[in-house]
């Protein structure tokens, strides 16, 4: 159970972590004192305790700073993102055409919003209207999920949605309204914090990246391909993912117009955010499309849309892969799925394309960890053996 002294859990962590350093501070000074032991550990000399009580003041003033600023982390993630696929346009405007940097970092915001942002929220706002409208009409669709879900019981023997069922949608349903206007809300907020940081981080991009490369403890080597490593996973996940994910949606939207599917874009929309997700993909709207069709007695329709789903949209995607794959890194399928359920769970739905791209980083991290440190452990104990036989 938590302490009733603390107001919530970030509170209790962060005096928990306050304890501990301050029992590593204290038990570090005993050593100080103790000048027989501090003899024979020559490591622990003045300036090595010293060092090392600062970083654990540092450490944590950086949990206190996280915990407490953790709600606008997916905007620290997107000015990542968008810096690292707009610096070399940065660096080209004022390196070689010498344009005054706040210009320069003006122009490419507002080019990212137009490009990126604008249709974007084109599509969620469009998304937005129908959610809005069920929510708002609760009863009427429910009695027409009744409706369609009586014709499947008599056209395919089988029934999706029992009433408990209905009765839990309905729930959801009458829910939705007010978390979404909150989300929507915290959207605006991320994107304006976003766009904040980005501006400073392009107009001070050459000298942060100079600072990062001095102050990372690592090999030069390893901070060189960790540069690159990062530069090609944001690729991948940022852009990889969403452009696939149009293309399987453009492709779709055509079935969707040739077959004379209802309000078409409309599904258009949603096909491009579900074609993100990863082992069920676009299938999770040409299929539910493609039965309810065939239930209400549409056939042709409804076969088509599904043949045309399974043989048309489905190579679509294997084609976008194959061919984006010579330009950006293929992501392993079971990163993006780890990296869907952690990142949603965590930042929401533009968790799709975070998640995967922290897991990523995550394991990058630990690779170079290991060449860093590992190898060298590796070498000195082999130079340590062949020593021993020299000897």
């Amino acid at each position: 159970m938590s302490n009733p002294r603390f107001k919530n859990k970030h509170h209790a962590i962060l005096f928990s972590v306050w304890k501990g350093i301050t029992s590593a501070i204290g038990l570090l000074f005993d050593i100080r004192e103790n000048y027989t032991i501090l003899c024979t550990m020559s490591y622990l000399d003045n300036d090595r305790l010293k060092q090392i009580g600062f970083l654990l003041l540092i450490l944590f003033l950086g949990v206190l700073l996280f915990l407490e600023m953790f709600t606008f982390f997916p905007g620290f993630l997107g000015a990542v993102t968008l810096y690292v696929i707009s610096r070399k346009w940065m660096f080209r405007l004022t390196e070689q055409r010498r344009w005054n940097k706040s210009l320069a970092a003006t122009l490419l915001l507002v080019l990212s919003f137009l490009i990126i942002l604008l249709p974007v929220g084109m599509l969620v706002n469009m998304l937005a209207a129908k959610i809005t409208f069920a929510a708002s009409h609760s009863t009427e669709v429910l009695n027409s999920l009744k409706q369609t879900n009586a014709r499947l019981e008599q056209t395919l023997g089988m029934g999706l949605l029992t009433p408990e069922r209905l009765q839990k949608l309905q729930e959801k349903i009458t829910a939705i309204l007010p978390g979404f206007l909150g989300a929507t809300f915290n959207t605006l907020t991320t994107i304006a914090l976003m766009y904040f940081m980005l501006f400073f981080m392009l107009v001070n991009g050459r000298k942060m990246e100079e600072s990062l490369y001095e102050y990372i403890p690592l090999k030069d080597e390893n901070v060189e391909r960790l540069g690159k490593e990062f530069n090609t996973l944001v690729i991948a996940n940022a852009v990889g993912i969403p452009l696939i994910a149009v293309v399987q949606g453009i492709v779709s939207l055509i079935g969707y117009l040739i077959f004379g599917i209802p309000q078409p874009f409309f599904w258009f929309v949603v096909t491009c955010f579900t074609a993100m997700l990863p082992v069920i993909g676009a299938a999770a709207v040409y299929v539910p499309l493609g039965v309810y069709l065939l239930a209400v007695g549409n056939t042709w329709q409804g076969v088509a849309i599904l043949v045309y789903g399974f043989g048309v949209v489905g190579t679509s995607d294997n084609i976008a892969r194959m061919l984006l794959a010579k330009r950006i890194a293929d992501v392993h399928p079971l990163i993006t799925i780890f990296g869907v359920i952690i990142g949603v769970s965590l930042f929401g739905f533009i968790g799709l394309i975070f998640g995967p791209l922290l897991i990523s980083m995550f394991i990058l991290l630990l690779e170079i960890y290991g060449n860093e440190f590992v190898v060298k452990r590796r070498e000195l104990s082999t130079k340590k053996q062949t020593a021993k036989h020299t000897d």
